[in-house]
């Protein structure tokens, strides 16, 4: 009895003694990671979150918290480590730099990550491939039948006495970014006729609306990488000409917390890279038609894919 006294307490007190310094060896962080209040943000800021867990960081998810403005400050402050941001909110966060830069993807990128580098120390990741602008989706049939895959295309087959009555918002409709924007690019004109207008911006209405078919409706406004987008059977038209800014979700981090662990970046890079349109048009309607959690959605792909064990 004595003897096994003896090794229980030999026991305790080699646990005692070295496992702090192993948990201390093997944990890093924290890593504090939030995002926007969006369903995209939500999913992505997840897959960072399941990612970094699993490489083991000690993880805090502020996930949902905030505005663009609110999370920007927050990353900036050091309040956040790390969020989801879009490439072409540069155009907001460095008003000076040329206007023009942010329709191109590459270019866009290229600009942001170098000004906020070297302005602010945060280093922008690999972008996921997907441009959630604003767009034009038409419904598969049309898509089909009149081998529509650009604006170019449908400017071609508008031009040519095409059948397309499109809905979107006031704003879509008269803002000189949106609507105009695409006609003066690839040179087409919509007339009253042929345009249906709401007063709401709300994405999900207007692409119900040209799913169904309503009062013949058979294009929407839409943003590229909305969840609905496949539910309801719609192709978003490519604007090769950047009429649109391209807005390319990427992860941002603080510079202190990437410098401290540059594994992050090998860790991320292919998770955003595998990311396409319409993956993430896939996964957002997940959450927006079929009602599952962000983190359900963003741990399935990761399973999916083989990031994740």
């Amino acid at each position: 009895m004595k003897n096994v006294f003896r090794i229980l307490l030999t026991a305790c007190l080699l646990t005692a003694t070295f496992l702090p310094s192993c948990k201390s060896a093997t944990v890093k962080g924290p890593i504090v990671v939030g995002s926007k209040i969006d369903t995209e943000g939500a999913i992505l800021s997840q897959m960072v979150i399941l990612m970094l867990r699993a490489n083991g960081f000690d993880v805090v998810d502020k996930s949902g918290f905030g505005t663009t403005s609110i999370v920007r400050q927050a990353l900036l402050s050091g309040e956040l480590d790390i969020y989801p941001e879009y490439t072409g909110n540069g155009a907001f966060f460095f008003p000076s730099a040329p206007s023009n830069v942010w329709s191109d993807a590459q270019g866009g990128y290229d600009t942001v990550k170098q000004l906020d580098l070297s302005q602010n120390d945060v280093v922008w990741l690999q972008p996921a491939p997907a441009n959630n602008t604003w767009a034009i989706a038409v419904t598969s049939k049309l898509a089909s039948e009149a081998k529509l895959a650009s604006l170019i295309d449908l400017a071609s087959y508008v031009n040519i006495g095409g059948y397309v009555k499109l809905i979107g918002s006031d704003e879509f409709v008269t803002s000189a970014v949106a609507l105009p924007k695409f006609e003066q690019a690839y040179g087409f004109n919509l007339t009253s006729a042929q345009l249906v207008t709401v007063s709401s911006g709300d994405t999900a209405q207007t692409e119900k609306a040209a799913s169904q078919g309503t009062n013949g409706i058979n294009a929407a406004m839409a943003y590229g990488t909305d969840g609905s987008i496949s539910a309801f059977k719609l192709v978003v038209l490519a604007d090769p000409r950047g009429a649109q800014p391209v807005y390319e979700p990427a992860p941002i981090v603080r510079g202190a917390k990437i410098t401290k662990y540059p594994e992050i970046a090998a860790i991320l890079n292919p998770v955003f890279d595998s990311l396409s349109l319409t993956t993430l048009q896939t996964l957002n309607g997940k959450i927006v038609v079929d009602g599952l959690t962000a983190s359900s959605v963003a741990h399935d792909y990761l399973i999916s894919k083989g990031f994740l064990k």
